[in-house]
């Protein structure tokens, strides 16, 4: 929501009573749009969200402990010594325009999620699927090229996090055309919540959906939720202050002022959303391991949690937080600024290496101006250019992956499955266990982890019954209620 239009909105209401006027309908603020609603082509961390518990199911959700459990598929089961994995779907479960949810759906969204045209961001971890099979209306199956990995006890990650879509909606749309398609400003959703309006970089509106089914957890206990875009920190604590917003991701250095508030609590949860300086190793100056390990010497990471995060986070010494599975523990870099200044010089040239980091944003920049002040004590030159967030994207993670270093928070997953695309973007080959990806990543530095940031909500005490955890903000959305 532009700056103006929300200090209007303040200076024109009845501040104390707006919540209450509001009734059953929660505001939720993000940083920024959100990207797009359609799983296959997205990978906004919230967006994720809204499309897993908002407007679509996926076949398997994770409960608070991060085990899979039925939700649009009511079991699976192993066969053919791990090459077989077959769902049993609902058969209750109804797209907002009418039609049952099928295996036809099932099998469409998964083909074009293996499909290279399409973009799925983690096409990687649909490489070992070699079929995917509607057995009837209600059954389908995968098969896969061997004995897939966790097979006959886990569930791959990435059928937890991939929403299913409307095949009689979009299978009319070549793949490669998907970016393009009309669902994706008019989604039709099967979820418990129906989409009603976007209006770009402004809101997403959704509404209940009455015919929800009960052990699904039935119809929402609100009426609506709205998802409005505020990227002006100051303008989010304005607006949860006067009940403007129901929730919204605050700064550490105001979850104090937030706390002095009868109105608003403060969540704070655990991600797996590591920070780093990420490297395009394609590009001088960090196609030198030299230089990369020269940076990475140069940082204080406790410096940052502290000053910059105010103790809402963990020093990162790699890509994957202690405590998730598979987590592999390699030796801390150490701040060694003399070393760092060693490497630099060791490069060569007549003039200080050079580079532009990236970064979102259109504020200060304090954690940027942190990371210049250190890198340029070294000998780097360092210049800060924040671009909006879908310009920083294209830039970063398209195909020509236009940046030398980049400044950016990467969206995990249990199954860590984002460490091997990281590969891709960094120019360094990533293996799939993630065990030897860690190996990788501590060797050759393609980047330097600075962070495991941790969730900070503030939020209006009407709205009840919320929890946030690992999973996100939004997994229990549709048991929220109002208290009046």
């Amino acid at each position: 929501m532009p700056l103006l239009l929300v200090v209007e909105m303040l200076l024109t209401c009845a501040c104390g009573d707006e919540a209450v006027r509001r009734g059953a309908t929660v505001l939720f603020a993000s940083g920024a749009d959100l990207q797009s609603i359609n799983p296959l082509l997205t990978i906004h961390p919230l967006a994720r969200q809204v499309q897993r518990y908002v407007l679509l199911t996926t076949l398997a959700r994770y409960d608070s402990m991060l085990v899979p459990r039925p939700y649009l598929a009511r079991s699976w089961r192993w066969s053919d010594g791990g090459r077989a994995l077959t769902f049993r779907l609902r058969t209750d479960v109804h797209w907002h325009d009418g039609p049952p949810t099928t295996a036809r759906d099932v099998v469409w969204t998964l083909e074009a999620a293996r499909d290279p045209a399409t973009g799925y961001p983690r096409f990687t971890e649909l490489q070992a699927v070699t079929s995917v099979a509607p057995l009837d209306d209600s059954t389908v199956q995968l098969r896969f090229t061997g004995a897939a990995p966790g097979a006959g006890t886990d569930l791959p990650d990435v059928l937890t996090d991939l929403a299913i879509l409307p095949a009689h909606l979009l299978d009319s749309v070549p793949h490669a055309r998907l970016r393009d398609a009309s669902w994706n400003v008019h989604p039709v959703g099967n979820g418990p919540f129906r989409f009603v309006t976007h209006e770009p970089n402004r809101r997403w509106v959704f509404a209940r959906s009455d015919e929800f089914p009960a052990d699904m957890g039935g119809p929402p206990h609100v009426d609506r939720l709205i998802v409005v875009v505020v990227d002006e920190p100051m303008v989010k604590l304005s607006a949860l202050v006067s009940g403007e917003l129901d929730f919204a991701g605050i700064s550490p250095q105001h979850v104090a002022f937030a706390r002095r508030h009868h109105t608003l609590a403060i969540r704070e949860y655990p991600l797996i959303y590591p920070y780093g300086l990420v490297f395009n190793t394609r590009r001088p100056p960090f196609n030198d391991l030299r230089a990369r390990r020269a940076a990475a010497l140069a940082i204080d990471r406790q410096e940052i949690v502290d000053g910059y995060l105010f103790g809402f986070a963990a020093v990162a010494d790699g890509p994957v937080p202690p405590g998730v599975p598979s987590y592999h523990a390699e030796p801390s870099v150490p701040v060694a600024p003399d070393s760092a200044r060693r490497l630099v010089g060791a490069l060569g040239g007549q003039s200080p290496p050079s580079f532009e980091l990236l970064t979102v944003g259109s504020g200060e920049g304090a954690l940027e101006q942190m990371l210049q002040a250190r890198l340029t004590a070294v000998g780097f030159r360092v210049t800060i250019r924040q671009l909006e967030l879908s310009t920083f994207l294209n830039r970063v993670y398209g195909e020509r992956h236009d940046f030398t270093a980049a400044v950016m928070g990467i969206p995990g997953d249990p199954g860590l499955g984002y460490l091997q695309p990281l590969g891709n973007l960094t120019g360094i080959a990533i293996p799939r266990d993630p065990i030897a990806a860690q190996r990788v990543f501590a060797a050759e530095l393609p980047v330097v982890w600075l962070y495991h940031a941790r969730g900070v909500q503030a939020m209006n005490s009407r709205v009840r019954g919320v929890r946030m955890d690992m999973r996100g903000e939004l997994p229990t959305v549709a048991a929220w209620h109002v208290q009046p």
